[in-house]
């Protein structure tokens, strides 16, 4: 009777630890950056029904989003991430040379582990009332620019270079001529052609940018939030989603979206943190998510968040929402993250230069 009791009790405590575990296999934390609440609040529910109605079980799906660099500093202390979705690929390299992430990661899901792509714009007050029309403009003394706190926000890097790679372009001439750059990058230029980073005309635009910059948030979402609800600043440089999600939230008789003529192609990069999936077994549900995001739904969706799909016919369906904006690339102007995570974020790098400067 005793051996059957204990019999009875270890099954239990067995049955317990097996389903314990099984829960535990999917369960997922997805870390990202600041302005991608919605969209993944929206990917999540759809991923979840999905994958129940193929395996049986609900994944629990959990998010945790701030400045992307902050972010990706929060997993490399130790935030257990199974997966992340940060705005630049530095981010998500920072991670790998921690060790928690394998090397080949880009190579791991198509369009190099980019699933949609995006770019920045500006955020004006509705009528707008300082006459913003391109980059010239956020130089003006009597403008005030709201941009987030490069050293933590990849959407802040992104303005940056953005703003950088326009007024390199155009290497010193009429800043108001976007077609410089145009067809700097049609010729074939790239970082090695004209050296990016100690471009004259790019510093001094960029340091009277950042004159006109009277606060710096950690993120994006930060940044959104002084500009439309503290009502600080004339014009929002930011992310295109996060200027259709502020028209939708504020209100389209309060603000409204002001295209430049050029801009920077934005591809925000996801990836498994291999180390942390190995050890909590979940990386078959964690592969699954982020092989999910390239699905015709997943795609939809983005495209429906005001994210630019990678798939054309999520992309077409979305169009109309998604203006063509002449793009350069950072692999095309900046010759790549790696070259410009170190000279332009880095410990002393330009823009620690540059803030200095303006102090």
């Amino acid at each position: 009777m005793k051996k059957n009791i204990r019999t009875l009790l270890v099954s239990a405590v067995s049955a317990l630890t097996l389903g314990s575990s099984l829960f535990a296999q999917t369960k997922l934390l997805n870390v990202s950056y600041d302005p991608t609440r919605e969209l993944y609040e929206e990917i999540n529910q759809a991923f979840a029904a999905d994958y129940q109605a193929k395996h049986g079980q609900k994944p629990e799906l959990q998010q945790s989003h701030g400045g992307s660099s902050k972010q990706a500093r929060s997993v490399i202390d130790g935030l257990s991430a199974d997966v992340v979705t940060l705005a630049l690929g530095a981010d998500i390299t920072a991670i790998e040379k921690a060790g928690l992430i394998d090397a080949g990661w880009q190579a791991e899901l198509p369009f190099n582990s980019s699933p949609y792509t995006s770019t920045i714009v500006f955020l004006v007050r509705k009528g707008n009332p300082k006459g913003v029309s391109g980059w010239a403009d956020l130089i003006k003394p009597d403008i005030k620019v709201i941009t987030p706190n490069p050293k933590t926000s990849g959407g802040a890097r992104w303005n940056f270079l953005a703003a950088w790679g326009y007024a390199a372009g155009v290497a010193g001439r009429d800043l108001g001529d976007s077609a410089q750059l145009e067809a700097a990058v049609k010729a074939g230029k790239d970082a090695t052609a004209f050296p990016v980073e100690t471009n004259a005309a790019a510093r001094e635009f960029v340091t009277k940018l950042f004159k006109n910059v009277p606060v710096l948030d950690t993120g994006a979402r930060g940044s959104t939030v002084t500009f439309a609800q503290k009502n600080v600043g004339d014009v929002l440089i930011t992310w295109e989603n996060e200027a259709y999600l502020a028209l939708a939230e504020y209100g389209k008789d309060k603000f409204e979206i002001v295209n430049p003529s050029v801009s920077i192609l934005a591809e925000p990069p996801v990836a498994i943190v291999d180390k942390n999936v190995d050890s909590k077994g979940t990386r078959a549900v964690a592969e699954a998510y982020l092989k999910w995001l390239y699905t015709p739904e997943a795609q939809d969706i983005i495209g429906a968040n005001y994210y630019r799909p990678r798939d054309t016919a999520a992309l077409k369906k979305h169009a109309g929402n998604l203006p063509p904006i002449k793009l350069f690339t950072i692999d095309e102007v900046f010759g790549g993250w790696g070259r410009a995570q170190g000279a332009f974020f880095s410990e002393g790098g330009v823009f620690d230069q540059i803030y200095k400067t303006n102090q």
